[in-house]
């Protein structure tokens, strides 16, 4: 046990930094929207997505439930169609179609569409992989005011994706995108004020933009502050906070959190020590694909009964109802 309390330590804060899912449009980076036409003004349709599938996150935005036969040239529409062809299997729906849709839309200048086409571009999702693409339709959104462009783009900068690495670049992006309120932005930011990239180290200010993400109801923010707690870098240590943070982030779907509540029930820094529900937590993040905390079962399932082993397994399966957003997903829309 206390091998595995040392190994959970070393699981540390993340950025939103993405790779590509074989099986979905998963969650946590490079972000694709859409605005309906008859949304209250300023409202912001979003989706996310994981290795469970993706779904909407407000009921604000609904996809047409057909593919238009003809193009009414609306870029709106057009727009929709393309997030329609890209999550909604069917006849008439793929990537490839999607890809199409959005470069309709987003010729006629519609920034969503643009931040969209973009994405395809960067992953090579329906199209090749062109970074110079990539950069050219997710400037033209963030040109146009787009924050998950802005978003985007320091991705871009940050990790050198088609582009010389340039931190102060990457910066001013995530700057500009989060007083757009783009929490995405917010998180990144924090992961470099977190890492010393571009800025002195400063675990207090990014304990401020990971509070700031938290707030918004982003997971990795919230798994991110909860780290912060259970360590006291950049504020004072406390386990309840980071508890309260990880349950949050945890109950939203973050796979690092799941094992790091594990942790804190197995160590008793959640108040009492919880063999049974550290279990269940750790589990339900192998279930989900991130099986850093696999090694540790054994030991805690030697601490159980065979029925607290068999509750323990059954809340894993429960927990799955929660789309995971595991280290390995990036969030198209968060």
């Amino acid at each position: 046990m206390e091998a595995f309390c040392r190994a959970c330590i070393t699981i540390g804060r993340l950025a939103l930094i993405t790779v590509l899912s074989a099986t979905s449009l998963v969650s946590t980076g490079l972000a694709q929207h859409a605005v309906p036409k008859n949304a209250a003004s300023g409202a912001d349709c979003q989706f996310g997505s994981s290795t469970r599938g993706t779904r909407f996150v407000t009921d604000e935005c609904p996809l047409p439930t057909t593919v238009a036969v003809e193009d009414t040239g609306n870029p709106y529409e057009q727009n929709q169609l393309g997030i329609a062809s890209a999550l909604v299997l069917g006849p008439g729906r793929s990537i490839t179609d999607a890809r199409k849709w959005f470069e309709k839309s987003a010729r006629q200048g519609y920034a969503p569409a643009q931040v969209n086409l973009g994405v395809l571009c960067a992953y090579g999702w329906g199209t090749a992989q062109n970074f110079g693409a990539a950069l050219y339709w997710l400037k033209a959104g963030a040109d146009q005011g787009s924050a998950r462009g802005k978003t985007n783009l320091g991705i871009l900068y940050l990790k050198g994706w088609g582009v010389k690495q340039d931190y102060e670049e990457a910066l001013q992006y995530f700057r500009s995108a989060a007083k757009g309120g783009d929490a995405g932005a917010m998180v990144n930011l924090g992961f470099m004020s977190d890492s010393g990239l571009g800025i002195p180290v400063d675990h207090a200010e990014a304990a401020e933009w990971y509070r700031k993400a938290a707030e918004r109801g982003d997971p990795l923010g919230q798994n991110n502050l909860a780290d912060l707690y259970l360590r006291g870098e950049g504020v004072p240590q406390n386990d309840a906070f980071a508890l309260t943070w990880f349950q949050k982030a945890a109950n939203n779907g973050n796979t690092g959190a799941r094992i790091k509540l594990g942790y804190m029930y197995a160590t008793g820094r959640a108040a009492r020590k919880d063999a049974e529900s550290a279990y269940a937590w750790i589990l339900s993040a192998s279930l989900a694909g991130d099986r850093r905390g696999l090694g540790y079962l054994p030991a805690l399932e030697a601490q159980l009964t065979a029925g607290q082993l068999a509750r323990a397994k059954e809340r894993a399966k429960e927990l799955q109802g929660t789309p995971p957003i595991s280290a390995a997903e990036m969030a198209f829309v968060r």
